[in-house]
């Protein structure tokens, strides 16, 4: 199968490229810097998966607002509207979502089928799926993926939080007491090549066992053999991050129903494990998780 992987020199996009050329299929990275330049390289694929996206982990300026919502709207809806114009376009798109759809609790669960927040990640996550959802009117499978915080080496949140734990200066993270849905990066490759090879709809790309912050922190630290003592308050992220300081300091209990239900295994489902293997650098090509159908 060709396959258009949007964002394919990402942290995941380079991990979800090998798996699929791993098992034969054939993948071309595609910028989304110019849409309809894009939908002209998709021409020819079965799939497309859409992994672009403006980071939110900084200051949420004006300008940088405006950034995350045109990498996750207005860019992909272009592109939509210019695959719709081609002969043939692709069979299948999949989209990367978050779980900030979900908006902030410390005490709810959330899943595939719980409402959105009403806060700025939220209504983002919203319209970024809406347009996905687009898709599906010039005949394509349309599946999203809403991912959680991913672990593994190379990259993603463990590249900054590494050198800090590695050095005994880790600690929890304001009150320590908000959740943290995580996915190791080998069940969200998983996750991806499930939705591909069959899948539609929504799936949540957060393990089974989602922690608070202060499990989390004891479990890198145990991780990395440090202890975790230095808290970090509220105010000193405010201070770097502003509002988009809500990232680390607020965050939101999934749990992936629907993936379970669709046949997805999870091969990280503790967090303890996800983060020995990601401070390891136990992430392989071809050892991503299995839908039971696979036997």
């Amino acid at each position: 199968m060709r396959v258009a992987v949007i964002g394919a020199s990402g942290f995941v996009g380079r991990r979800l490229a090998a798996e699929l050329q791993a098992r034969g299929d054939e993948v071309v990275a595609v910028s989304l810097r110019d849409p309809a330049g894009a939908a002209r390289a998709c021409e020819g694929a079965a799939a497309i998966v859409n992994l672009a996206g403006e980071p939110v982990a900084q200051r949420w300026t004006a300008a940088a607002k405006a950034k995350i919502r045109a990498s996750r709207v207005d860019a992909p809806g272009a592109l939509i509207d210019a695959l719709g114009a081609l002969a043939k376009p692709p069979r299948i798109y999949v989209s990367a979502s978050g779980v900030g759809y979900y908006g902030r609790s410390e005490e709810a669960t959330f899943d595939e089928d719980s409402p959105p927040g009403n806060d700025f990640l939220a209504e983002v996550c919203v319209a970024w799926e809406a347009t996905a959802q687009r898709a599906g009117t010039f005949g394509m499978r349309v599946a999203i993926v809403r991912t959680a915080l991913v672990l593994g080496s190379g990259g993603g949140a463990l590249s900054k939080l590494l050198p800090i734990f590695k050095l005994g200066a880790g600690g929890p993270v304001a009150s320590g007491r908000q959740w943290y849905s995580w996915v190791h990066i080998d069940d969200l490759v998983g996750i991806y090549v499930h939705a591909l090879d069959g899948a539609r709809g929504v799936f949540a790309a957060s393990a089974p066992n989602p922690v608070r912050n202060a499990r989390f922190t004891q479990a890198l630290a145990a991780a990395v053999h440090r202890p975790a003592i230095f808290a970090v308050p509220t105010f000193a992220l405010s201070a770097v991050l502003g509002d988009g300081a809500i990232v680390l300091t607020e965050g939101q209990r999934v749990v992936p129903t629907r993936t379970l239900a669709s046949g997805y295994r999870f091969r990280f489902e503790t967090i303890d494990a996800a983060l020995e293997a990601a401070v390891r650098g136990e992430t392989k090509t071809g050892a991503v998780g299995r839908s039971s159908s696979e036997g």
